[in-house]
């Protein structure tokens, strides 16, 4: 009998794997996804979009794009209705996106055709598939055989490293689960690694949400209208917080070359660079992540245990690094958490300095006979957070205080324009 070919716990979480490569930011990555929705609501649009997007390397729904070679099956639509199309969203056309009308279907030759679009396109990231019906070989809508049919889309998908969409419509009859709705049986949501529906608020209203679920992906709901022949996202950007580790790392490693230590040791020395505290217990969690970006750098790592204590073990390479030996931190990031904060970091910042500015000094040394009302910086005595206690002293300044001082500093700026306000009366 056959035996499993099984992997420890261990050695899964100590492999580095090549990281899943996302062709639309935060919303499709390498797999197999459905883009369904009613007929005629704006499907193909959105697809054609997506495609011509990721072919240029321009944003698509507020999201960043991978760029590279696009493959768009319009299998319900001919080259002229195509062309008519192209020119109503682009006057530059573009050399990486490419259109079929014809195709094989799904276990007569579609994934051949798929392999060797590949071989000649070795830098092509997503295949768009227009509709899903069009490639079906089998009537039957049941579970089993929705699931085997695009099983074989999703192996494909894994195997080179691509994202492949198939557009699908979705039933007549309205779901509290958006997802309920797209046409056929559950086999073809439980096959794929990703589901969008575009639902229409009111027919030919042409303002819609876009639901999306998968493995990779969070769940989201996007609003959209359509404007110009393109679906464009209305609802506010949501900032995201630049991550930083990989740069702090290499930047870490450009001064010594070579790291022992703990997992404690290298999340303090960490914490200064990027001012902002890191734990000890997400550290190894933090390097497996970045392991890729990592090495690109120079950097390499392996943890292992010494005398009883896990420690981990940092390298760095000078001729593997792309960034060229520089300093990878930019000088603007700044931040004010108290938890890392020590006299003489760079880290440190004045509490209030955005609005006291230049007068900071002025304020503590005037404030000095009263400790009560003393502005201070938290000042850590101890560099060592393993062997000695840090002490800091910490005082603060009242409410009416910080009020009176903003007053002071906006009264004396609008004096010298000539607009003189009254103080506050207590």
């Amino acid at each position: 009998m056959k035996k499993f070919d099984s992997k420890s716990c261990e050695e899964i979480m100590t492999t580095v794997y090549k990281p899943i490569e996302y062709v639309v930011d935060g919303l499709l990555a390498q797999g197999l996804y459905i883009l369904a929705g009613a007929p005629k609501v704006g499907k193909s649009w959105l697809a054609l979009d997506m495609c011509l997007s990721i072919a240029k390397g321009e944003k698509v729904l507020d999201q960043e794009t991978t760029q590279g070679t696009a493959l768009y099956l319009c299998l319900e639509d001919s080259y002229v209705r195509i062309q008519n199309r192209l020119y109503e969203i682009t006057d530059e056309p573009t050399e990486r996106l490419h259109f079929v009308i014809m195709s094989e279907s799904i276990g007569s030759g579609l994934e051949e055709q798929i392999k060797n679009f590949k071989k000649e396109h070795s830098d092509l990231k997503v295949v768009f598939i227009d509709t899903l019906q069009m490639i079906r070989e089998s009537t039957d809508n049941g579970y089993g055989s929705d699931y085997k049919e695009l099983s074989i889309l999703k192996s494909l998908a894994d195997k080179l490293e691509v994202a492949i969409v198939v557009v699908h419509h979705t039933r007549k009859c309205s779901d509290s689960d958006p997802f309920n709705m797209i046409s056929g049986s559950t086999g073809l949501s439980g096959c794929v690694d990703g589901s969008m529906v575009l639902i229409e608020n009111k027919r030919g209203s042409r303002n819609a949400k876009l639901y999306c679920v998968g493995r990779d992906i969070e769940n989201q709901e996007i609003n959209l209208v359509f404007e110009n022949s393109r679906w464009k996202v209305v609802d506010e950007a949501t900032a995201k917080e630049a991550d930083f580790f990989s740069f702090a790392v290499h930047d870490f490693m450009l001064e010594r070359n070579y790291f022992k230590g703990s997992a404690t040791e290298l999340a303090n020395e960490l914490s200064k660079i990027l001012c902002k505290e890191i734990f000890a217990n997400h550290i190894k969690k933090e390097l497996m992540k970045h392991a890729y970006e990592l090495q690109s750098y120079g950097v390499t790592f392996k943890s292992r245990r010494s005398n009883g204590q896990r420690v981990i073990i940092l390298k760095y390479d000078k001729n593997s690094d792309t960034g060229d030996g520089k300093k990878l931190m930019p000088e603007a990031v700044k931040f004010t958490d108290p938890a890392v904060t020590e006299k003489g970091s760079e880290c440190s910042e004045k509490p209030l300095n955005a609005l006291l500015e230049g007068d900071y000094e002025n304020q503590k040394d005037k404030n000095s006979d009263d400790p009560a009302g003393k502005v201070t910086v938290p000042v850590c005595n101890s560099t060592d957070p393993v062997q000695d206690e840090k002490i800091c002293e910490v005082n603060w300044t009242t409410l009416d205080e910080i009020l009176n001082e903003s007053a002071r500093k906006i009264r004396s700026t609008l004096a010298s324009q000539g607009i003189e306000v009254p103080p506050f009366k207590s």
